[in-house]
């Protein structure tokens, strides 16, 4: 399959896109069942790294290299960010609000693997890092990070958009 560069762009905007609706979802879920937020965010490491890992065999593909190696470095990235929460669980109980620790820890993971298959997915950890803060300061952080979300998503298309249309 012949990958161009466009079609890799669109690709990696969609998974965005996707992950962020599916992060206000896990959002939306901890505010109304602390319990229940920290077993969607344990989901979603799985979640991650499966799309981190699509995005790294789309990288090989464009690139001409050999997945082997980067599907070895995304699972034992991703293993090493499961044992890290799994520990949260052990040490911080499910009802103490420990969601919003997992999702500080799923934030740095995904900014960190970011760097490796694109900074899309750095936009989205750096998105889950600061809506793990924001509920410190303000008791409608649902409201401000769903206009976050519809701002990055905006961006997105705006960018996509131009992008096509200078190409």
């Amino acid at each position: 399959m012949i990958l161009t560069p466009r079609r890799k762009r669109q690709i990696e905007a969609v998974i965005l896109i996707i992950l962020l609706i599916l992060s206000l979802g896990g959002i939306f879920i901890n505010d109304y069942a602390p319990s229940d937020g920290f077993g969607y965010w344990i989901m979603m490491v799985f979640v991650f790294a499966f799309f981190s890992i699509i995005l790294g065999w789309l990288q090989s593909q464009q690139e001409g290299e050999n997945f082997a190696p980067v599907l070895r470095d995304q699972a034992l990235h991703w293993f090493c960010s499961l044992l890290v929460v799994g520990g949260t669980s052990l040490v911080l109980k499910p009802e103490n609000n420990s969601g919003l620790i997992i999702l500080l820890i799923l934030s740095l993971a995904v900014v960190l693997d970011g760097m490796r298959v694109g900074w899309r997915f750095s936009v989205v950890g750096i998105f889950l890092g600061v809506s793990a803060v924001i509920p410190t300061y303000t008791q409608h952080f649902f409201w401000v990070e769903l206009i976050i979300v519809a701002a990055i998503i905006t961006l997105t298309i705006i960018w996509s958009f131009w992008l096509r249309r200078n190409n």
